[in-house]
């Protein structure tokens, strides 16, 4: 028998062992949020999905929502799955094919006498928009219905936590779209905790109110999805979230002035700077939006500061959008930002071209890893 509905409460988990999984993760999901789990293959995110399930018992650790503990391996608690009263969404769906659309969503309600599990089971399905299908068996639903069906059948439950694995990889990408305004919606309805594991960083930064990057098992970095993109903790967290503006430098001091020096150039940096003495090495990061390009024969706010030269090493058009590339003479490393199509061509850029840009000290990071992955930092400064 389920526990009785309880008021929306924060999940919170601390896991760790050794083997032979690799676990150190530790993160906190508040009632109404939704946090995104993200990190390249292999890094335990399935695997921390199935602890807090109760799929899968690590070593280490503590799962707990609320005031209800529902793992303790200090106290050698661990309740069983149907116990924590969670909703689950597999990648595949996980229907049963022999029941239709209603009865996979009525077996979530057997706590309930038959007359209202079907009264329930219906009124979930109109919820996910699916009023007129309850008599399908999953063969004859599309993917995207098939997904709202395991979604009703996860929420019928009434679930203090909703864990969604990869929920939206096995659908085309305008059905994916749908399903995602579809939860964003959905969320609205339901305050309590969402744990999204995904390999999508775009479908994470747009339904996720936090972010909890992984490697090996391991939290690296949590935070907002735009404080993670601009801010991230490492080279490698920014390696991990597709960010590769990162470079090397050495904090200078000249005239009374603290600057980071790459290559030729002594370049401002808004924050992080003071606290830093002269002769460190740091990493640096540089979102995309922060690069300026100098427009020819009109100059523009923002041109003044930190102006550098390169070329241009690659130019692809995407539509309305063109991603440059930029190399440098003093690094191997590659400065990368997008532009719009017909502002390219009205600056003619083209490959080979020598080209100048600003980096705006308030976009430029720094980090304490002062070797960028794939970097010779000795070329940097």
């Amino acid at each position: 028998m389920p526990e009785p509905v309880a008021s929306p409460a924060p999940l919170e988990v601390s896991l760790h062992q050794s083997g032979p999984i690799p676990l150190a993760a530790e993160f906190r999901c508040e009632a109404g949020e939704l946090l995104a789990l993200v990190g390249p293959s292999g890094s335990g995110k399935t695997t921390l999905l199935r602890s807090i399930a109760g799929l899968y018992r690590p070593a280490a650790g503590r799962i707990a929502c609320g005031e209800a503990l529902w793992f303790d391996a200090g106290r050698r608690l661990a309740l069983a799955p149907q116990r924590r009263r969670l909703g689950l969404v597999f990648q595949d769906y996980a229907l049963f094919p022999h029941l239709t659309a209603l009865g996979n969503v009525m077996v979530a309600l057997h706590h309930l006498p038959v007359a209202e599990r079907r009264r329930r089971g219906e009124a979930w399905l109109a919820r996910v928009r699916l009023e007129g299908l309850a008599g399908r068996h999953p063969a004859e639903l599309s993917g995207g219905q098939r997904q709202r069906v395991a979604l009703a059948r996860a929420l019928a439950r009434e679930p203090r936590v909703l864990l969604l694995d990869e929920p939206f990889s096995a659908v085309d990408q305008v059905t994916r779209r749908r399903l995602q305004r579809e939860l964003a919606l959905l969320r609205e309805e339901i305050a309590i905790p969402i744990v999204l594991v995904t390999h999508d960083l775009d479908e994470a930064a747009a339904l996720a109110d936090r972010l909890c990057v992984l490697h090996a098992g391991r939290t690296l970095q949590a935070g907002p999805p735009e404080s993670l993109f601009r801010r991230p903790a490492s080279p490698q967290v920014a390696r991990l979230l597709d960010r590769h503006n990162v470079f090397a430098g050495e904090v200078v001091e000249e005239g009374g002035e603290r600057r980071l020096a790459w290559g030729p150039w002594r370049l401002e940096v808004a924050e992080g700077l003071a606290a830093l003495a002269p002769g460190s090495r740091v990493a640096w990061y540089l979102p995309p939006s922060d690069v300026v390009l100098h427009r020819r024969g009109r100059p523009s706010l923002g041109e003044r500061e930190n102006p550098v030269s390169a070329r241009v090493e690659e130019l692809v058009v995407l539509g309305g959008m063109a991603s440059v590339t930029l190399a440098f003479a003093h690094t191997p490393r590659r400065l990368g930002f997008e532009i719009a199509t017909h502002a390219a061509r009205r600056n003619g850029l083209a490959r080979g071209e020598a080209v100048h840009v600003s980096l705006l000290a308030a976009g430029i990071h720094l980090m304490p890893d002062a070797s960028p992955p794939g970097d010779d930092a000795r070329s940097d400064p």
